[in-house]
């Protein structure tokens, strides 16, 4: 993979982003999956289809934008947290493009998110960078690139739940909407990440933890036989561990 820089210069930006990634930085557009880098900032390209996906994320735009102006509405995922007289701490263990992140810190909580891929974690990274200015809740937010089973141990009396949300398999009604999806699944697989959420959410389960929410489609099977209750929505559920 590379990555193509769409203008008239290379800045220290883009080549402390090659350096941590270890990718080569290019004039020319590549024809395989690439970075691209540009004045709306970074974004993945993938040409694996007929037509091209792009990932490009924005906090200030999009469903996540009217998502967050709206965060109240949000019944399940509040249900699921809790009500709370004070501020919480949340463990988001598999941050993806933060997009439940987001509605917890527009809720008033303070967050810790992990994300173990580093593409992924730099893309999210960009967004963040645009947006600070706009958005103060990102102050209350700690965004890491690591395994979260390791930052967790390392100060888990601090969180008062951990949040899991694997990523969802593509059915066939959705396949046209899914251009995000498969981008993170080319990503992961790319970084040699594939099928690790499964055995990550065992790995909590077997911590000491105050709460786990785990976010599943709704129809999706039961794994386990310790969930304390759950909360359904329209398309997915909640199972919550205490």
């Amino acid at each position: 993979m590379k990555i193509f820089v769409d203008g008239p210069c290379i800045d220290p930006y883009i080549k402390k982003i090659a350096n941590y990634l270890n990718l080569k930085i290019v004039g020319n557009e590549p024809d395989s999956n690439h970075l691209l880098y540009n004045k709306k900032g970074l974004s993945y390209v993938s040409t694996s289809s007929k037509n091209k996906s792009i990932l490009h994320i924005n906090f200030l735009k999009g469903s996540l934008g009217w998502r967050m102006k709206r965060s109240e509405h949000e019944s399940s995922l509040k249900k699921a947290i809790g009500k709370h007289s004070h501020q919480l701490t949340i463990f988001d263990a598999t941050a993806g493009q933060l997009n439940d992140s987001m509605i917890f810190l527009s809720l008033g909580h303070k967050v810790v998110a992990v994300e173990q891929s580093k593409i992924l974690y730099l893309l999210v990274s960009d967004a963040i960078k645009r947006a600070s200015k706009e958005l103060p809740i990102l102050n209350n937010l700690k965004f890491v690139n690591g395994n979260s089973i390791e930052i967790f141990k390392k100060d888990n009396n601090q969180f008062d739940l951990i949040y899991l949300d694997p990523m969802f398999p593509i059915v066939k009604k959705n396949v046209k909407r899914s251009g995000n999806l498969n981008c993170i699944k080319e990503i992961l697989s790319f970084e040699n990440f594939m099928n690790h959420e499964d055995n990550l959410i065992e790995d909590f389960m077997n911590l000491k933890y105050k709460k786990i929410i785990l976010k599943r489609p709704l129809k999706s099977k039961n794994n386990y036989s310790n969930i304390n209750y759950q909360i359904k929505g329209k398309a997915i559920r909640y199972d919550v561990f205490l």
